[in-house]
């Protein structure tokens, strides 16, 4: 194992991104309850969606963290681009 291998796994990576991709959720929650009202739904307050947003952030982290850790093997060179 490389040092960029020990140094940033998936589990680091979400721990480092989960603030950002957890704010990125609340945002399209409260977007997303704004479409609502055109449906006749009732909107989804700011702090719902934060709320809603701690639980529903660890997957889309999870997802998130793996991408970029794909993205930086690919940038090392230890994956085929697929081709």
């Amino acid at each position: 194992m490389t040092q960029s291998d020990a140094s940033w796994s998936v589990k680091k990576l979400g721990y480092v991104l989960y603030p950002f991709v957890a704010g990125a959720v609340a945002i399209n929650l409260f977007l997303l309850g704004l479409m609502g009202i055109a449906l006749g739904l009732p909107a989804l307050p700011p702090v719902t969606a934060i709320w809603l947003s701690v639980p529903l952030g660890i997957p889309a982290t999870w997802w998130t963290a793996k991408w970029v850790r794909g993205l930086m093997d690919e940038a090392e060179g230890k994956k085929s681009s697929g081709d």
